[in-house]
């Protein structure tokens, strides 16, 4: 049985290459992300992505300064020693190191650093010589579905579920930054249908918001989500599909109000609380008698009538049943109580209980 909880309530803040090759840059967002993960108490990762860029760019346009991607890549390269570094200031700022391998060398460095869950991003969906090295290493993952198709998703499903591996399936529009307009958050509604037995998240780069989103998504089924992070630190350009530290903190905001307005989960029947137990008590009509009704009368509709307020150890309409027995008379217009009647409610001590402490008591006060 492939265990998905790994993946329940997960937030991945995605640094990227946002430390742009510098360690100590890595480290303040770390820190300052950090501080908003505990002060929200939630579960977080910050991922990094990690290339073997000696191999992954081609020796032929190493110098091709025109193709943006590539300098990116050169620009923010970092050591294996300086990736270990921070996947431990991650760890002991109390947050767990993800990361997303390019290439299979990177897959050996997400081992080799004991990196617990890994990212495929949505360019690599269908990339088989990575996902057969990435399989291998029987650790759960997390996919984004963007520009995907649908015979992309179901074959990559298919093979992780073959190897039961856990696999959780991330909505992702992959358009930098995103418009609310471009977001497809019913999506959420298909990858659940689609795919019953994995995880499904969201991964978003809008610019505009940060609490509208999140309560859709979560109300929708998505239980892990994505978002990039970086700081304006040394007059930095910020991306504008970034989130800052506060833009997080309100994210994480929104989500606790749309768990805490979603409730119980839409697979099991939520459990009332008390207080609305007794408010609903409180408009449930009470067996009254019509006329005076004598010891070892058999009660029959025609001999009550319900009315409001119910009454403490009264019998309800709830429980009302033809053919109850008084064991005592009772006078007109007198509260029917359940130690008035041969009842199976009067013999169970639980239901006599929750019977004695509902409704008014006899000085006219509610529980």
């Amino acid at each position: 049985m492939i265990d998905k909880d790994i993946f329940e309530d997960l937030f991945v803040l995605e640094m990227a290459n946002n430390h742009l090759g510098s360690v100590e840059r890595g480290l303040k967002i770390i820190q300052e992300f950090a501080q908003v993960v505990r002060f929200n108490n939630v579960r977080a990762t910050i991922k990094l992505q990690f290339r073997d860029v000696e191999r992954f760019i081609h020796k032929d346009f190493v110098d091709r300064a025109d193709l943006r991607y590539v300098k990116k890549t050169l620009d923010t390269r970092l050591t294996d020693d300086q990736y270990a570094t921070l996947v431990k200031a991650i760890r002991q700022a109390g947050c767990t190191a993800t990361a997303t391998p390019f290439d299979e060398r990177s897959v050996d460095l997400c081992v080799e650093l004991g990196i617990p869950i890994l990212k495929i991003a949505s360019s690599d969906l269908n990339d088989w010589i990575l996902l057969e090295k990435i399989a291998k290493t029987k650790k759960p993952v997390v996919v984004s579905t963007g520009g995907s198709s649908l015979k992309d998703m179901d074959d990559i499903v298919t093979f992780f579920t073959n190897r039961n591996i856990p696999l959780a399936i991330n909505h992702c529009v992959s358009i930098y930054p995103a418009e609310d307009s471009e977001l497809e958050i019913n999506q959420i509604d298909f990858l659940r249908n689609r795919y019953p037995n994995n995880t499904i998240g969201y991964s978003t780069h809008e610019y505009t918001d940060w609490s509208n989103s999140m309560m859709i998504a979560y109300a929708k089924g998505a239980r892990t989500f994505e978002r990039h992070i970086d700081i304006p630190d040394g007059g930095v350009k910020v991306s504008p599909y970034c989130s800052l530290p506060h833009q997080i903190d309100e994210w994480f905001k929104a989500f606790h109000k749309a768990k805490e307005m979603c409730g119980a989960p839409g697979t099991q029947k939520r459990m009332p609380p008390k207080k609305e137990i007794e408010y609903l008590d409180a408009l449930v009509r009470g067996v009254y008698a019509k006329e005076d009704l004598p010891e070892g009368h058999a009660l029959t509709d025609e001999d009550v009538y319900l009315a409001i307020p119910l009454q403490r150890g009264q019998l309800s309409c709830r429980e009302l049943m033809n053919g109850e027995t008084l064991l005592k008379p009772v006078k007109k217009n007198q509260a029917i109580s359940i130690d008035d009647i041969d009842s199976p409610y009067a013999q169970v001590p639980s239901l006599r209980k929750t019977i004695y402490n509902r409704g008014l008591d006899v000085n006219g006060k509610g529980v």
